[in-house]
């Protein structure tokens, strides 16, 4: 089992910091699809991500087209407001590939309607443009996570005790 989560331009450090710590909690594949808005050396990208950069496998991709020619074969959703269906509609194989846009603009026109069949959407009120980059890759990943058992994660935690 392997998840890939794909940034296409993303423009917010932070939003970049806190999806590499999704990714390093869960075990997903980062991939970074340039221009990327900010440096990776940037502090808030980093301050984001905290201590967990060691943790997460990052790739880098010069456009979205060089990153489809490695993985011709494996099966890529297109999150987007304008998608067709929910994303807790879809039984995802073992191993895919999440795409998000940036945050300004989303994904392109274009790759959407290629894609059509396969862009998801998370629901919302029709009155709010978007949510949080971080927060749709969370919900998406996690959705993910669920139809897998959360596969090689932790499902019991421990609060402390005096004994302990």
């Amino acid at each position: 089992m392997q998840l890939n989560i794909v940034l296409v331009e993303p423009e917010i450090p932070q939003n970049t910091g806190n999806i590499a710590r999704t990714c390093a909690a869960v075990g997903a594949v980062l991939h970074l699809v340039e221009p990327l808005g900010f440096s990776v050396s940037d502090k808030y990208l980093k301050r984001a991500g905290l201590d967990y950069w060691d943790k997460v496998d990052i790739r880098y991709y010069k456009n979205f087209e060089s990153l489809k020619s490695q993985y011709p074969d494996f099966p890529f959703y297109y999150v987007s407001t304008k998608g067709s269906i929910v994303y807790s509609d879809v039984s995802y194989p073992d191993e895919c590939f999440f795409v998000f846009g940036k945050e300004t603009k989303g994904l392109p026109e274009s790759l959407l309607i290629e894609n059509y069949n396969l862009c998801i959407r998370i629901p919302m009120r029709p009155t709010i443009r978007s949510l949080n980059l971080s927060n749709s890759v969370a919900i998406v990943t996690y959705e993910f996570l669920r139809q897998k058992n959360f596969c090689n994660l932790q499902l019991k935690g421990h609060i402390p005790t005096k004994s302990d």
